[in-house]
């Protein structure tokens, strides 16, 4: 078995799907379809209890995302997000949040996502002063 830290996570062990070669008198493993491993593993990672900090680490960037997107995505902090992967302790709620994030951007639907990202937009500071609304054909709405 091929003992795999090059995920960033240290409990992953490798069955079969590598092949050892030998380049320049080292070893060099060669992975089959990376791409798909790592989706196993984040689909694995998202259906446990609880995620460790190297595993939050792993799905986020799976995911493509920064720690500032993250935590603007969980209503949290960059400083935060860093803690979490370091140590560890993610609050449940978050914890459910950022596996459920991950389910939802690898079976493609993202629904969930952009749910959160308006949100995230609702959150930003309302800078105008006074709010027009209209009475239209179908209803009262905000006027443009």
């Amino acid at each position: 078995m091929y003992h795999y830290t090059e995920s960033g996570l240290r409990n992953v062990w490798l069955a079969n799907g590598y092949k050892v070669r030998d380049v320049g008198g080292e070893a060099a493993v060669a992975v089959h379809d990376v791409d798909q491993l790592h989706q196993a593993i984040g689909r694995s990672l998202a259906r446990k209890p609880k995620l460790t900090g190297t595993e939050v680490r792993f799905l986020r960037k799976e995911m493509g995302m920064s720690q500032k997107r993250l935590a603007d995505m969980l209503g949290s902090t960059e400083q935060t997000v860093s803690l979490w992967e370091r140590h560890g302790r993610m609050p449940v709620g978050y914890d459910r949040l950022m596996r459920a994030f991950y389910l939802e951007f690898l079976d493609g639907n993202v629904k969930l996502l952009e749910m959160v990202d308006r949100l995230v937009d609702l959150d930003r500071p309302y800078r105008d002063e006074k709010a027009v609304f209209e009475d239209t054909d179908t209803g009262w709405k905000i006027a443009a």
